[in-house]
């Protein structure tokens, strides 16, 4: 049997698979010290309950992919201070983020999210790390239609063109 034929968590990661790791968990934190500063801007209690859930999924993301990380020698990236509790009521119109523009944030996220995943799930070696990647896929496809629900139900999207002449 071969280096890479046996028990997938006693397989090395390339390089590939550390820095799509090791990636995805820096972009994570970045996006939760971004969404806990949402949550003190936004008005909407349904779109405060989807950024809770994502913060939540990232950090449980973040754990899993930190754990991969250490088992293998990688020291994971830093981690940022958590944001403090604000009122949206106290910060000024002009310097707060408005709901249509945080959900609008979120969605690019979402699907940026999605190609990172797709991105280490297809360099990927490990069946583990491929088949942890694919459940991040799947649930980062389910929140983004939560919120493409959201942003429908709220009229937030501002769609293009839409093509109406079929002929």
């Amino acid at each position: 049997m071969g280096i890479l034929s046996g028990n997938p968590k006693e397989e090395p990661l390339h390089y590939g698979e550390v820095i799509g790791c090791w990636s995805y968990a820096g972009a994570n934190k970045g996006l939760i010290s971004a969404y806990e500063a949402f949550i003190n801007h936004a008005g909407d209690k349904e779109l405060i309950e989807l950024l809770r859930e994502a913060v939540d999924m990232m950090k449980d993301e973040n754990k899993q992919v930190e754990k991969v990380l250490k088992e293998n020698g990688v020291t994971p990236p830093p981690t940022l201070p958590e944001r403090a509790n604000a009122k949206a009521e106290d910060i000024p119109a002009g310097a707060r983020f408005m709901d249509p523009e945080i959900s609008a944030a979120v969605s690019i996220n979402v699907g940026q999210g999605l190609v990172s995943c797709s991105q280490v799930i297809g360099q990927c070696i490990r069946e583990d790390i491929a088949t942890m990647f694919s459940k991040f896929h799947a649930a980062r496809l389910l929140f983004g239609l939560k919120l493409l629900r959201l942003n429908k139900d709220k009229g937030w999207i501002i769609p293009p063109p839409l093509q109406t002449d079929t002929k």
